[in-house]
């Protein structure tokens, strides 16, 4: 773990230090969607928020420059090679990527009832996880660009969706019926 501290502690302490702004932002946003009438203002406000407040850092981290490199299209593979590696390996390596689009995963169904389905939040997460890769690939980061990766990624988005399930948005009512 002190290997992971040593490479991605700034990045931990910058999304600490920006907590701050980001409680502020959605209060901020909220007051604003409050004042012109918008439903749900508190609600969706600190979702979109906490949205991109959680993800953001992880895609910094999948961003940066490494030094390994290459391609792996075959499922389960790497999760196989990690069965021998470190203890704190395994937990960085599968906790890090169950965690990339939690914060997502949580909050989007909470923000939209278009959303509050697990399934279109996997397969949310999927695609964007796809993106990342391919980016990682595309921009010759020196990362490694692995089916696994966007298998847990999704995993997670989804895990977190069922966690904030009794939250999950129901579509507005305007109690008029038809006319």
């Amino acid at each position: 773990m002190r290997l992971e501290w040593h490479l991605w502690g700034y990045v931990v302490i910058a999304t600490v230090l920006c907590l701050p702004a980001a409680v502020l932002a959605a209060h901020l946003l909220a007051t604003w969607r409050s004042r012109r009438g918008r439903p749900r203002p508190f609600r969706t406000a600190y979702a979109d928020v906490f949205s991109v407040t959680g993800t953001l850092p992880w895609i910094w981290m999948i961003l940066t420059p490494g030094s390994a490199s290459g391609v792996t299209l075959l499922p389960l593979s790497d999760l196989a090679e990690l069965a021998t590696a470190p203890p704190g390996t395994v937990l960085a390596q599968v906790g890090g990527n169950l965690l990339v689009f939690a914060a997502l995963g949580a909050l989007l169904p909470v923000r939209s009832p278009r959303l509050a389905s697990v399934w279109r939040v996997a397969l949310l997460a999927a695609a964007l996880s796809i993106t990342v890769e391919v980016l990682q690939y595309g921009l010759h980061l020196g990362r490694v660009s692995s089916v696994d990766d966007v298998l847990l990624n999704s995993a997670g988005a989804a895990l977190a969706s069922l966690a904030t399930r009794r939250w999950h948005a129901r579509p507005l009512t305007t109690g008029t019926g038809p006319q």
